[in-house]
């Protein structure tokens, strides 16, 4: 009876055609990679040296072993213990509050058309702004980034809730509460003079940067641009399934071929999660829930999270979140900007009726570490909730759960063993010689 019905979705989706597959990846998309820079920035991204408390390192929060995320809905940075769906408060140190939205997925940051990043897009390639990126730094960033990736580590870095810690902890959160960022002698000199500070470092970056004379060289876009080598290197995907199918290597299996047909053509996912990466790179309100503090300022009381709103000020970008790639989606879990689905096929099924999904959510869905905190403030309040649902402009779509089961073999054939893998791995120690985050 299965075949059958795969034999009729199958025929169907052919039948309907799908629409403009993607180009197959090259080498020309990518940025090209030192190795021995790609090689230095391994030790940076598994060190935690640059957390504030010496205890995070940003393979806390991106780890490989959870499809370079870490399986939790919201993630605990400082203040935490343990590693992926495992980390728990630290009783002795309990954070603050939750790191506010899901950590994303490193795959394929290293393509060059890849100029938007985090999930309401505040940091964006941008010729007229200094150092040629839009961020909220704005007049106050540093030139020297190589890359809208590499300007990324600025965020995790200076945050009380995921690498700095409290105020009251250590020199780095002290600077960053004071306001001390990019300034002389701000948060970004302190996490570099430490790592200047030890020996192995020092002579690593006095070899991977001609303009590295001495220690006192060392800055904090130098250490970014190591890290951002790193992750471009590491996970790059482009060898997956899909891959092979778009180069004409090899075929996909008849559920996934039909799945592809579906994707691309009748079920109208394409029209968001379009081109090679699978995603057009714009932002979208898709009736997610809004699960833990927010993304309000400190001094704010709501739990809000207004998605790109926040960096526009454009009332249509309400809600409206950065639609992410798919490659190795099916690893990457939970799903959503605030992680609000830990099984893939509902989170699939939601889309489908994105207003019905809202109103009907099931709260056992979330993977979240115990901590002393409401972190359903926006779901329990019917004015809230009704506000992300407005914004949703999406129309229902209806399929069968055979073709769910198609399109959910086709996601699966978006798995690139290699890029899962990794290519230089974990290391075993860092010159630090702190902990290794491992599960």
């Amino acid at each position: 009876m299965r075949f059958l019905i795969l034999a009729s979705i199958v025929a169907a989706a052919s039948a309907a055609g799908a629409g403009e597959l993607p180009p197959p990846l090259t080498d020309a998309d990518f940025a090209a990679v030192r190795p021995e820079e790609a090689a230095l920035g391994q030790l940076l991204f598994y060190d935690p040296i640059l957390s504030g408390n010496r205890e995070v390192a940003c393979a806390t929060c991106h780890h490989p072993a959870f499809g370079t995320s870490d399986g939790l809905s919201l993630s605990l940075g400082d203040g935490g213990t343990g590693l992926g769906p495992r980390r728990i408060a630290d009783q002795a140190n309990l954070p603050e509050q939750r790191v506010p939205r899901n950590a994303q997925s490193l795959f394929n940051l290293g393509l060059i058309d890849y100029t938007v990043l985090f999930h309401d897009g505040r940091i964006e390639a941008d010729p007229s702004r200094p150092g040629g990126l839009r961020t909220p730094l704005d007049a106050d960033m540093r030139d020297g980034f190589a890359s809208p990736l590499s300007a990324q580590s600025m965020f995790p870095v200076l945050s009380p809730d995921e690498m700095a810690g409290h105020y009251s902890e250590n020199e780095i959160a002290q600077a960053v509460r004071l306001g001390r960022l990019s300034s002389p002698g701000g948060a970004w000199d302190l996490i570099a003079a430490r790592v200047a500070s030890i020996p192995e470092y020092a002579t690593a970056f006095e070899v991977v940067y001609d303009h590295i004379h001495a220690p006192s060289d060392i800055g904090f876009t130098d250490i970014s641009n190591a890290v951002a080598a790193f992750m471009e290197a590491e996970w790059r995907s482009d060898t997956s399934p899909l891959d092979a199918r778009l180069r004409g290597e090899a075929a996909l299996s008849p559920e996934a071929e039909a799945g592809l047909q579906l994707f691309y053509g009748d079920a109208g996912c394409a029209d968001c999660h379009s081109g090679p990466l699978l995603t057009d790179f714009g932002f979208h309100a898709m009736g997610q829930p809004q699960i833990g503090p927010g993304k309000g300022a400190r001094f704010e009381t709501h739990a809000r999270d207004e998605g790109r709103f926040r960096v526009t000020g454009h009332p249509e970008d309400y809600y409206a979140f950065r639609t992410p790639s798919l490659r190795n989606v099916m690893q990457t879990g939970p799903w959503g900007h605030s992680g609000a689905y830990a099984d893939l096929r509902a989170f699939v099924t939601a889309h489908l009726d994105p207003k019905a999904a809202l109103a009907s959510y099931d709260r056992v869905q979330v993977v979240l570490p115990e901590l002393p905190v409401n972190d359903w403030r926006i779901m329990d309040d019917a004015v809230e909730a009704q506000a992300i649902s407005d914004a949703v402009t999406f129309k229902p779509v209806s399929l069968t759960d055979g073709e769910i089961d198609a399109i959910m073999a086709f996601l699966e054939s978006l798995s690139d063993p290699v890029a899962l893998e990794g290519r230089l791995g974990v290391p075993e120690v860092v010159p630090s010689g702190l902990r290794v985050p491992r599960p």
